[in-house]
């Protein structure tokens, strides 16, 4: 049976009939019959009559329904689509379950950083669990999938190397830190920890970045490895399993220290860029080699010296630095009078007595504000005094906002604008690392016990990093970062905002006054975009996403992708997802 429609126009309108007709077949030939008029009923009506006859099913709204699993998706979908842009997936190695899994954890710890133990069960309570096919993976699989994946370290960076990186590129490289929970893994040493966790072992890790700060490489050291070694094994990299020999490498002042230099002149190359310390500046000054007058009419001058052969020295002084550091400096030189006057207090009153407590005391003092040279002490076994050194100020203030680039490249090479903005840049890798350690990513406490397993989680912080990179360049709009850097004219004044983003600041909103985010909570506003499941009372179960805020849809259309019902290889699409 089915609904036929007749239409018939009587002057100047237009009569429907709606007839219920049964079609059948007599002497070979196909006949129809009516069985009913159905034009007084209601349109709805006629309607659902047509859809029932065609063979849908229909549901009394708000009756013998209901929301069987409502699981979290946006913000992993949102991830996935970046890595799907970017052929991480591809990059990663072939389909296979340990990609799979290994897909799921750079996705996991973009999205919910967490132990591994905690991140498998943190899959079955999103979209991931069923898109992958790891809601039953083990601690043990994804072990497995570590072992798996450092295995392919080499061969995905030097990829991911062809990608961003060619002969005369400028490479950011800098070392970091992470404490260890217990001993056993042989790359737990103690050295200098820069999170301030002294009594804890720790692992030391090189991150190379191209130039804009997408990282390329990582590569983990025992925890009390120098920087100057960990920047040869970078060297070595980019030679070795890169193919490139004419970088230049960018370095801090404690990367690229002299005997590193010396053995780079050694192995032909590559370029350098670094700073010089503050005793080898000092050392320019007092020899003449800097005329602090200079800095009167410019910021910006090229020096040589004879204990600098072949290279180029340029002077920087910055205006902003010098009062901020002048201004740090009476504030520590206050603190310590006032922590010193104390002491003579108690020396004065008998409470305190004798040379080894006094110095004991005094050391304390001085050396938690970092001013031991600014000062004259004088301490006897039942007396103590003090005084400012005055040359000493005077000496350091002289060499307020005074740094100095060091560089093998000649102006033809590399202009002396290029080179302060070069070392500058490398504030992006201390960005990097922040967000790999604590922001973004949350790398530290690291409980593995083996050294590869310590480097495979380390290796998927960074390739984590290198999606969540790509994800706040393509979300600038949404969120409070510049969109517009301005070009600098002077590379040694300050980094400017531009008003565009200090208009961001002030309003805390967009130009259509739509709400701004951060990283972290623009992804927890995507994860409210949820898969639901619904069952209804004849057993048809469908799954449908809830329906995408503005700022929702924006975000998926500054990835460039659609908003994906499933992610990865595990499930098909469904007709009735959105």
């Amino acid at each position: 049976m089915h609904v036929a429609t007749t239409r018939r126009q009587h002057k100047d309108k237009i009569y429907e009939t709606y007839l219920l007709r049964r079609s059948y077949r007599e002497d070979g030939k196909v006949k129809s019959e009516t069985l009913a008029n159905l034009s007084h009923l209601p349109l709805a009506t006629i309607q659902l009559i047509k859809e029932s006859l065609a063979g849908k099913t229909h549901q009394i709204a708000g009756e013998d329904w209901e929301i069987e699993r409502s699981l979290p998706h946006g913000h992993i979908a949102a991830i996935w689509a970046m890595a799907n842009k970017l052929k991480l997936a591809s990059l990663v190695g072939p389909p296979c379950r340990e990609r799979d899994l290994v897909m799921s954890l750079v996705i996991s710890r973009a999205a919910h950083p967490a132990s591994k133990l905690a991140t498998t069960r943190w899959w079955s309570d999103t979209t991931l669990a069923d898109d992958f096919g790891v809601g039953s993976a083990s601690t043990d699989d994804v072990y497995g999938a570590m072992d798996w994946l450092v295995e392919r370290q080499p061969r995905i960076e030097a990829a991911l190397a062809r990608r961003h990186l060619s002969e005369g590129s400028r490479v950011l490289y800098d070392l970091s830190s992470s404490w260890m929970e217990g001993s056993s893994c042989p790359l737990a040493k103690h050295g200098y920890s820069r999170d301030k966790k002294r009594g804890n072992t720790q692992i030391e890790y090189g991150l190379m970045t191209d130039y804009e700060g997408r990282p390329v490489s990582i590569e983990v050291f025992p925890g009390n490895t120098a920087d100057p070694t960990a920047f040869v094994s970078a060297v070595n990299i980019t030679r070795e399993h890169f193919g490139l020999y004419e970088l230049v490498m960018v370095g801090d002042r404690g990367m690229i220290t002299q005997a590193r230099i010396e053995a780079l002149r050694e192995l032909g190359g590559p370029g350098w860029i670094t700073c010089l310390r503050a005793p080898q500046i000092k050392a320019l000054a007092e020899q003449g080699a800097m005329q602090l007058g200079l800095f009167d009419e410019t910021n910006l001058v090229t020096i040589a010296h004879p204990d600098y052969p072949g290279e180029r020295l340029i002077a920087c002084r910055n205006p902003d630095l010098a009062k901020e550091r002048a201004r740090t400096r009476v504030e520590l030189l206050s603190a310590t009078e006032a922590e010193l006057e104390k002491i003579t207090d108690s020396v004065a009153s008998k409470r305190l007595l004798g040379r080894d407590k006094i110095g004991l005391s005094v050391g304390k003092v001085i050396n938690r504000y970092k001013m031991a040279k600014h000062f004259i002490v004088r301490i006897e076994d039942d007396s103590f005094s003090f005084s400012r050194n005055q040359n000493a100020i005077e000496s350091e203030a002289a060499l307020d906002g005074i740094y100095v680039i060091r560089t093998s490249l000649d102006e033809e090479q590399m202009s002396d604008q290029d080179a302060v903005e070069a070392y500058k840049g490398l504030s992006v890798v201390e960005r990097d690392f922040r967000n790999i350690k604590a922001i973004d990513l949350d790398l530290r406490p690291i409980y593995h016990w083996t050294e590869d397993r310590v480097r495979a989680h380390v290796f998927l912080c960074m390739l984590s990093a290198y999606v969540t990179w790509h994800l706040r360049q393509a979300w600038a709009p949404l969120c409070f970062s510049d969109e517009e850097i301005p070009k600098r004219d002077d590379p040694v004044a300050k980094a400017l905002r531009s008003e565009k983003a200090q208009m961001k600041d002030a309003t805390k909103t967009k130009e259509d006054g739509q709400v701004l985010h951060n990283f972290a909570t623009l992804l927890n506003h995507l994860s409210t975009l949820t898969r639901n499941t619904i069952v209804f009372a004849k057993g048809v179960k469908i799954e449908k996403l809830s329906l995408p805020t503005p700022t929702q849809r924006r975000a998926f259309e500054l990835i460039g992708a659609p908003i994906p019902t499933t992610l990865g290889p595990g499930r098909q699409k469904n007709k009735s997802d959105f």
